[in-house]
């Protein structure tokens, strides 16, 4: 959407806040009559309950990027959110500062959640000024492009996306264009429990003090949750910050991501993950560049062709996957729920206080960093979550919440998707469920667990293991022809009629008391 642009007069130009890539081609030139719009505004901060450290971090890399760009030259007008100016509204904060700055165009870089691209499509229809949206210049393919791709397929594989994108890319191919080590996917190597060792590499992430901010926020009366942290916040600020972690990395930590890609450990938050998606996410990294750096690691022998392609695989492969899902699927995707549940999120997801040690463990990490690596999300969290039948939108907005670098176009599909099977199968082949064995075979968190993951039934079995097999039973219309559960419903059906009644009451007994497990 673009109109004719006037340079008889002032041009304003949005920034969101997770649209912070100081490389844009918007600031290759100095332009006296250009007015860089950046803003905190309660639209944003309410519109979803979010971690503390989530609005601290987005808020103070907004001030660092504005900082930067005057530095620079460029003019900046930086609405704080205690400003007395401040509508609290970005397209009522638009119109004010047009009329203010006798703005004759407005411009905005496309924005990545539908809410906010509808918001600005709409008040730009009403304006008398000509206006314009630019591409943000950061993601490597359209918001149509993959469903153009997959055209008249019934579903959506991600690996043929995957290597449509490595060969788009010529990333990790030989010299005949072939996959490096003669396949594209080593996902089968990258399934490793971690026993101790190597011990987990020390966080090059910078400590900032927020402390000024943190407290003009609860000034503010802006509601959170999760662990502050007093306001000293361990996450980059600026893209230079943000490439000394991706460095850091690269150099010491790809090498072992691969092996423990999947691991879990109470000993051991990060273990061997890159903590890179925050700063992906608003944009101060570029993905290919973090891709060919990953690729680098590997031909310069810093990291094993499995690390380096598992990686990849997350950044050019499931990362422009699920955003091409979300746009193709938008608006309504976020209703979907094919399976019919309805179940409040216990109030332990706030707290973290049960007494199962991995929901323990996971949820307590969330709520203490704002972070939690793709496992935790989908085999823990998640799990219990499609297992228990709770509300997948109630799931999705904690999801969205709770997470440092989740953003709608990202964690939406992932959540609904991926791991809630809410848009009956589009994304994932089968739902991604468990019974504790998995959870206990990558994880030290069934040590001392007030459950014990071999039980299903009794006081002390282990509620995922009931749940596991009542959860197939109940949607057996649902799931029962898929032909990857088909041993699942094999051994269902083996079992004897009393031992599947006897599950069956323990699942629906721990169903029935979510709130004190």
């Amino acid at each position: 959407m673009e109109r004719a642009m006037s340079r008889t007069g002032n041009t304003l130009r949005l920034i969101l806040g997770d649209q912070l890539n100081p490389r844009h081609s918007w600031f290759r030139t100095v332009d006296p009559l250009v007015i860089y719009v950046l803003m905190e505004v309660r639209q944003e901060t309410d519109y979803v309950l979010h971690h503390a450290q989530k609005i601290l971090a987005i808020f103070a890399a907004m001030r660092d990027f504005a900082r930067q760009l005057r530095a620079a030259g460029h003019r900046v007008r930086y609405i704080a959110l205690d400003d007395a100016s401040n509508r609290q509204s970005i397209t009522e904060n638009l119109a004010a500062l047009a009329r203010h700055y006798q703005a004759c165009h407005v411009e905005w870089q496309a924005p990545d959640e539908w809410r906010l691209d509808e918001q600005l499509q709409a008040w730009a229809a009403q304006q008398s000024l000509t206006t314009a949206q630019v591409d943000s210049e950061h993601f490597l393919t359209t918001r149509t492009e993959m469903a153009e791709l997959f055209a008249g397929r019934k579903q959506w594989l991600m690996e043929h996306f995957y290597r449509h994108m490595r060969r788009r890319f010529a990333l990790l191919l030989d010299t005949q264009g072939q996959p490096e080590g003669g396949q594209w996917n080593f996902d089968h190597d990258n399934r490793k429990p971690w026993p101790g060792t190597p011990a987990e590499p020390v966080d090059a992430r910078p400590v900032h003090d927020h402390r000024e901010l943190w407290e003009m926020l609860q000034r503010c009366g802006v509601a959170s949750f999760g662990e502050p942290q007093a306001g000293h916040v361990r996450w980059p600020v600026s893209r230079d910050e943000a490439l000394m972690c991706m460095e850091a990395f690269m150099q010491t930590t790809l090498r072992h991501f691969g092996d423990f890609e999947d691991a879990m450990s109470s000993r051991a938050q990060r273990l061997f993950h890159s903590l890179l998606s925050f700063a992906l996410n608003v944009k101060m990294l570029d993905p290919l560049e973090v891709a060919r750096r990953a690729e680098a690691a590997y031909r310069s022998g810093d990291a094993p062709l499995a690390a380096a392609e598992g990686f990849i695989r997350q950044i050019i492969g499931w990362r422009e996957y699920v955003r091409g899902i979300y746009w193709s699927q938008m608006p309504g995707y976020q209703q979907r729920n094919a399976l019919g549940h309805h179940t409040p999120l216990p109030d332990w997801f706030w707290s973290g206080k049960t007494r199962m040690r991995c929901l323990q463990q996971a949820i307590g990490q969330s709520l203490q960093t704002a972070h939690a690596h793709h496992i935790q999300r989908l085999m823990v969290i998640g799990n219990f979550a499609l297992l228990a039948g709770l509300d997948p939108q109630a799931v999705h907005r904690w999801y969205l919440g709770v997470y440092i670098d989740a953003f709608e176009w990202v964690e939406l599909p992932n959540t609904l998707g991926m791991s809630q099977w809410a848009d009956g199968g589009l994304i994932a082949t089968k739902p991604y469920v468990s019974s504790g064995a998995y959870i206990h075979r990558m994880s030290d968190y069934c040590e001392g667990c007030a459950y014990d993951h071999k039980q299903k039934l009794g006081a002390q079995a282990c509620p995922f293991n009931a749940l596991y097999w009542d959860f197939f039973a109940r949607h057996t219309a649902a799931l029962g022809r898929n032909p990857r559960l088909g041993m699942v419903y094999r051994q269902l059906q083996k079992m004897p009629d009393e031992q599947r009644d006897a599950l069956r009451a323990q699942a629906a007994g721990i169903r029935s008391r979510l709130g004190d497990l």
